[in-house]
């Protein structure tokens, strides 16, 4: 008797398992939590993209270097604060947990911003070496850097774009109370003002380079 009451219930059991799994869905995707999902791997996207554009201009920097080094007049200060800014930009091991670490991602955003400040003081130096000016593998250089300097700026503004509409969703009502559920923290973003003040070269009196 009792095994025919428990294989009759079996029945409505797995009915009901499903109708719990089904509102569970749609709780959930009324709440945002697929929204979360799709948003938060954009936001990897669009760092991973941003990585890539920084990576790209770290590697072009040697050869900036190397070629500047042939210039024997050339500041050796302004050339000093460029290696040494790429050595500190490099130094932080920029993972995608990055974007879940607002005070890592401060120290990376502040690390590339002093870079940019360096490599802009840099080319406002080499204007005035006509040596410089006329080198065309410097040249290349300067282009494939302005190049890069765009293809950041781009990857930087997705990044940013994708995190807003992320946060948007994780402070919003209700989608708020999934994101305390299912632990998805607002995601830190760029100060674009405040790179764009770190990259603003100082205004520079200069000599005119002794002739050879």
């Amino acid at each position: 008797m009792q095994n025919t009451l428990t294989q009759a219930a079996r029945p409505r059991n797995r009915l009901l398992a499903a109708g719990v799994a089904l509102l569970a869905a749609l709780v959930l995707s009324g709440c945002g939590y697929n929204n979360f999902q799709s948003l938060d791997e954009q936001v990897k996207g669009a760092w991973a993209e941003v990585l890539n554009q920084y990576q790209r201009r770290s590697d072009l920097i040697p050869n900036i270097v190397a070629t500047v080094k042939g210039e024997a007049s050339f500041e050796q200060d302004t050339l000093t604060k460029v290696i040494e800014a790429r050595s500190r930009a490099t130094s932080i091991n920029a993972t995608p947990e990055l974007v879940n670490n607002p005070e890592a991602f401060e120290k990376f955003q502040k690390a590339q911003g002093e870079l940019t400040g360096a490599l802009s003081r840099l080319m406002v130096v080499a204007e005035q070496y006509p040596q410089l000016k006329a080198n065309a593998a410097f040249q290349d250089l300067r282009v494939t850097l302005e190049g890069t300097e765009n293809r950041i700026t781009v990857a930087r503004n997705k990044y940013i774009k994708t995190v807003a509409e992320y946060n948007v969703l994780a402070r919003s009502f209700p989608s708020n109370l999934t994101a305390m559920v299912f632990g998805y923290q607002v995601k830190p973003s760029f100060t674009v003002q405040n790179e764009a003040q770190i990259s603003v070269p100082p205004t520079i009196s200069f000599d005119k380079p002794a002739s050879k």
